[in-house]
C-alpha cells in the first residue's frame, strides 16, 4: 500500500536545538521514514548533517564533543562579534562539502534576508553557505553575504518552518518545536540580552502564526541555555523522550491518510 510522504520541520533554538537528534532517533527506532526536512537555524544544522549521510551514532559524538570554540572567531564589531568563518569551514568538512541537491532526505533551509526582510528557502547550492546562512543569529553573527543579499538568522521569520515541509511536499507534517522563552533567565552579557530578546520576539510571532502541524513534539529545554553548548546529551535525551510519546499521534495520522485513499 502507498505511504505518505512525511515531512520534518526543524526549528530554532540554539543549542536547545540538539533535541532534534534525539527526535531523529526515535522517528528512525519507530520506523518512520522522513522524506522531507526544512531546517530554521539549529534546525538547518542538524538537518544538514543528518541529510549529508551522518549516521546517527556519530552525530551524538559530535554533538556530545561540540564546544563554542569551534565557531568562535570574534572579529570588530560591526554587524556581528563573531566573524562566521570559522564555524562555516567546520560545516563544510563535516558535511563533506556538499551542496542541497545531494542530500538524503531532501532538506530545504530557511534564512532571513536582512535587507528587504524576506524570508528566503535555499534549495540548491553549497550546503555549509545556506547553514551558515540561516544559523547567523541577529547581532552576534556577521550575516552571511551571497551575491548582493545578507543573510541572517532563519528562525527571524520562520521559527519552525512548516509551510516549507508543505511547500515541499509533505502528506503528513511533524514539527520540532525546541526555541521556548526561559523564566527567570540570568542575563549577564550582550549575548544573553540578544538571544532572550530574540526568544522573546519568536514566541509572539509564533502566538500569532498558529503551528499548522499534524503533530507538534515541543521537548522541554527552555531552562538549558541556548548559547552554553552544554548539558548536550540531556537535552537530546530529552529531545528523544518527547517524540517517543508522540509516535501513537504520528501512526494515528499515517493510518488515517491510507484510509482516506482507499
Amino acid at each position: 500500500m502507498q505511504r505518505p510522504k512525511i515531512g520534518l520541520a526543524l526549528g530554532s533554538g540554539g543549542a536547545r536545538g540538539f533535541a532534534h537528534l534525539g527526535v531523529l532517533k526515535a522517528l528512525r527506532e519507530a520506523n518512520i521514514s522522513i522524506d522531507f526536512i526544512a531546517g530554521s537555524s539549529m534546525g538547518a544544522l542538524v538537518g544538514g548533517f543528518y541529510c549529508a549521510g551522518h549516521d546517527l551514532d556519530r552525530l551524538y559524538k559530535l554533538a556530545a564533543a561540540f564546544r563554542r570554540k569551534y565557531y568562535l572567531d570574534f572579529t570588530i564589531p560591526k554587524m556581528g562579534f563573531i566573524a562566521g568563518q570559522k564555524i562555516k569551514e567546520f560545516i563544510r568538512i563535516f558535511t563533506m562539502r556538499k551542496t542541497i541537491d545531494q542530500l538524503s532526505p531532501k532538506l530545504w533551509i530557511v534564512a532571513t534576508d536582512i535587507k528587504n526582510g524576506e524570508k528566503f528557502i535555499f534549495k540548491e547550492g553549497p550546503l555549509a553557505e545556506a547553514i551558515r546562512a540561516s544559523i547567523s543569529i541577529p547581532g552576534i553573527f556577521v550575516p552571511e553575504k551571497i551575491g548582493d543579499r545578507l543573510f541572517v538568522d532563519g528562525g527571524v521569520v520562520d521559527r519552525v518552518p512548516i509551510s516549507v515541509v508543505k511547500e515541499m511536499g509533505a502528506d503528513i507534517v511533524i514539527a520540532v518545536d525546541v526555541s521556548q522563552i526561559k523564566g527567570a533567565a540570568e542575563i549577564t552579557s550582550i549575548f544573553d540580552v540578544i538571544l532572550q530578546s530574540i526568544d522573546i520576539l519568536q514566541d509572539e510571532l509564533a502566538r500569532i502564526k498558529q503551528i499548522d502541524a499534524d503533530v507538534l513534539i515541543k521537548p522541554r529545554v527552555e531552562q538549558y541555555s541556548a548559547k552554553a553548548f552544554t548539558n548536550t546529551e540531556d537535552i537530546i535525551r530529552i529531545g528523544e523522550e518527547e517524540a517517543k510519546k508522540q509516535i501513537p499521534l504520528i501512526l494515528n495520522a499515517i493510518q488515517k491518510w491510507k484510509e482516506q485513499r482507499r
